[in-house]
């Protein structure tokens, strides 16, 4: 075979070569494309938001509890439901993995979590499990309104489904309401009705004093908030703060000291912050307590300021406050959409 015969076959094979791998990545590309959960592209949040987050990307997720979710990445606004293949339209809780992939916990959804990578959810189905462990990657979500006392684990690859022990002296069926991470890696569970109890990878410690347990005139109000305050101390969205010690220099049977401290502080006998729903420490070291009718107090170790949260000069029922990135505040409300502190006072967000 003749050189220039041999060198235009060796082209055409390259070429042919080249047109193939267009075409197969014009294809993949294709594929990809039709498998993206694009949602539909909307002007305004539901009403009935929830809860709040901002991921790492700083896309902001609202979580309603009729209306499934929404994006807002600070241009368009996108709404996520069952038919983009949500778990469940309503949601309670948003997580995000060291990976930046989403998570959404519901109290509807019976053992499962929506996960969403960017491109499309799936679902992740909780495999009965004795398997405690506390590792620092681990995602902790909750399984409330069914008294079952579980709660559930995601190590990345299985989500464990974990049997709370009972705690000391107290036999009622009970639920998980809150989760939170303290200062020290341990991971503390608010339940209704119940208490406290933290689990330091090793063992549980119940704290079950009454204003944690108590059931209220209405029935039992739960453990729906967690956090640590500038000094360490621990509140319970109810009057009281406690001191908490280490499990290996406990001296007593008990790990923890209670003290008297926000409730009563705005002059009312029966006060609406002996039972707040949901509290954050800002970037400067102030609590912020969200009540279920009675607005947003800031406490700053010392007093107290009151923020009221109205539309049309009434006041609004209020559910969850969360601080974003940037150190701002937002709240969750159970009918008129996502607040964002302005510096004065909660104004209504509007995309």
């Amino acid at each position: 075979m003749k050189l220039s015969t041999l060198l235009f076959f060796n082209i055409l094979f390259i070429l042919t070569s080249c047109n193939g791998q267009n075409y197969n990545s014009q294809n993949q590309t294709k594929i990809t494309k039709e498998n993206l959960v694009k949602g539909d592209t909307i002007k305004e949040l539901g009403s009935s938001i929830m809860v709040v987050y901002q991921d790492k990307k700083n896309n902001y997720w609202f979580g309603s509890w009729e209306t499934g979710v929404y994006k807002y990445d600070g241009n368009e606004l996108i709404n996520y439901t069952t038919k983009h293949g949500l778990l469940n339209n309503r949601i309670d809780e948003i997580k995000e993995d060291e990976f930046g992939n989403i998570y959404f916990g519901s109290a509807n959804a019976t053992s499962s979590i929506s996960k969403f990578n960017g491109n499309n959810f799936t679902t992740l189905t909780a495999v009965p499990s004795e398997n405690w462990k506390l590792e620092s990657t681990d995602m902790w979500f909750e399984n409330s309104y069914r008294n079952t006392g579980k709660v559930y684990r995601y190590d990345g690859i299985i989500l464990h489904e974990l049997q709370f022990p009972k705690p000391p002296n107290l036999s009622n069926p009970f639920d998980i309401y809150s989760i939170y991470k303290d200062r020290k890696g341990n991971i503390w569970f608010g339940t209704n009705p119940v208490g406290v109890c933290r689990y330091d990878g090793k063992s549980f410690n119940w704290i079950t004093e009454e204003d944690v347990t108590e059931f209220r005139n209405e029935g039992a109000n739960g453990v729906r908030s967690i956090t640590e305050d500038k000094n360490g101390d621990f509140w319970f969205n109810t009057e009281y703060r406690y001191s908490v010690y280490d499990s290996n220099t406990l001296k007593s049977n008990k790990f923890y000291t209670r003290h008297k401290s926000i409730g009563g502080l705005d002059g009312k006998t029966d006060s609406n912050l002996d039972e707040y729903l949901s509290t954050v420490r800002d970037n400067n070291n102030n609590l912020w307590f969200v009540t279920y009718r009675d607005g947003v107090w800031k406490y700053d170790g010392e007093k107290i300021s009151h923020y009221v949260v109205q539309d049309n000069s009434k006041n609004i029922t209020l559910f969850s406050i969360y601080k974003d990135n940037n150190g701002d505040l937002w709240l969750g409300t159970h009918e008129n959409g996502a607040y964002k502190f302005n510096g004065k006072t909660f104004e209504k967000f509007k995309p």
